[in-house]
């Protein structure tokens, strides 16, 4: 997926590929470290450009999502079935996945956001800070170093990885 994403952005340095793959759900910086530092694409960038970039492009819909979440899903919610559904669906889902922020608060926000797996984080951490009610002041400085860790640990094993097959 991260290729076929890296597809429509053909021409453009690669910096700035890692920079929107990182903002993407899902893949964020999951995806953009290991492509960064893979030379499948053209040459591979190093370890550092590659985390700074990559954690830069995660943290830019961070804000707009911890300010803007309520306000706009409110809205929706009471305008569309669909968006009340959609977002009854996220904020539940968030719920059941978010256990550590609802158990231990902002050091388990940091945690969640940590962990460099599919259903954690910047976007679902931040989510899961407006579920549990974690204000944007304690929030922010959480999902920060939540992604700085998961960009660490990304970075560390994708090295590892090509290291030992010698790519």
């Amino acid at each position: 997926m991260t290729e076929a994403i890296a597809h429509w952005f053909a021409g453009l340095p690669k910096e700035w590929v890692v920079f929107v793959i990182a903002m993407f759900p899902i893949v964020e910086l999951r995806g953009a470290i290991p492509w960064a530092l893979s030379p499948a694409m053209g040459p591979a960038l190093s370890w550092l450009p590659a985390y700074l970039i990559a954690v830069v492009g995660n943290l830019v819909p961070i804000i707009p999502i911890l300010l803007y979440l309520e306000p706009v899903s409110l809205y929706l919610r009471h305008r569309s079935r669909l968006a009340d559904r959609f977002f009854g669906w996220l904020f539940a889902r968030t719920r059941r996945r978010g256990r550590l922020v609802e158990r231990y608060g902002p050091i388990g926000l940091t945690l969640f956001v940590a962990i460099p797996l599919p259903i954690t984080g910047a976007w679902t951490g931040s989510v899961a800070a407006f579920v549990f009610g974690v204000p944007l002041r304690r929030a922010l400085p959480c999902v920060l170093l939540g992604v700085l860790i998961s960009g660490a640990i990304v970075t560390l094993a994708s090295i590892g990885v090509f290291h030992l097959f010698g790519l």
